[in-house]
């Protein structure tokens, strides 16, 4: 769908904004002119130039204008997630679906800051975006979960991995989001992601710190003068005894 058919065009033969992309706008212009409790339905409709059964048609209530693009982002996900061949390493997936949500993100930095900033000085925004998050982690767990159906442990290693996916994408994202966007977020988000993956071996294999690649370290007492083939020597034969 072209600019023209899904926006249409102003007299002056800008782009017109779509109702709902105008409802967002006129939400954030009063949130920040008078603040989110202050606002009400009807101002957003008004400035918006819309009525009011449109502003219900797009959005539940005032708290959804803040996060608009979130359904679509899950909707994504879960696609995303489906569509994979079952043989991929469940942890790396998840990992990937993350990414769609810094994607999300990340394609509009100025909302995204405009949202952090508008969210932190509301409770009942973060309430609110508590439950999203938590949508975001049983998509994930339940995709972990069928992966590790035949695991006695398998619910419990779904939901554990999903947790820690959701909180190093959040690490990330709100390292990002208090740069005011200006840092890269692939690089925040490579980051966080892979002390996941670091974490967890190929099928949501926990690591402990013996299983870690770690160098050998390897003390011989020797004399001063000795010479360098007894060195090594010495060195091989301690080696072998390990």
């Amino acid at each position: 769908m072209s600019e023209a058919q899904g926006h249409g065009r102003g007299a002056d033969g800008s782009a017109k904004p779509s109702k709902r992309d105008a409802l967002i706008e006129a939400a954030f212009e009063l949130f920040t002119a008078h603040g989110f409790e202050q606002t009400t339905v009807d101002d957003i409709v008004r400035l918006a130039g819309v009525g009011r059964s449109s502003f219900f048609r797009h959005f539940p209530s005032k708290e959804d204008v803040v996060f608009p693009d979130h359904e679509g982002c899950l909707a994504e996900m879960t696609i995303f997630l489906q569509e994979g061949s079952g043989t991929e390493d469940p942890v790396i997936r998840v990992c990937d679906a993350a990414r769609l949500v810094m994607r999300m993100y990340a394609g509009n930095p100025s909302f995204a800051v405009q949202r952090y900033r508008l969210t932190k000085s509301v409770p009942g925004l973060r309430h609110h975006e508590l439950s999203v998050v938590w949508r975001y982690e049983r998509t994930l767990a339940d995709y972990l979960r069928r992966r590790f159906a035949h695991r006695p442990d398998g619910t419990l290693r779904a939901d554990v991995i999903a947790a820690s996916v959701v909180a190093a994408h959040n690490n990330a994202l709100r390292t990002w989001l208090r740069s005011a966007g200006q840092e890269d977020p692939s690089a925040h988000m490579d980051h966080a992601l892979r002390f996941v993956q670091n974490s967890w071996g190929p099928e949501g294999e926990a690591r402990s710190a013996d299983e870690e690649d770690t160098d050998d370290v390897v003390v011989l007492i020797t004399k001063r003068k000795a010479p360098m083939w007894r060195v090594v020597q010495g060195i091989e034969a301690t080696l072998d005894d390990r």
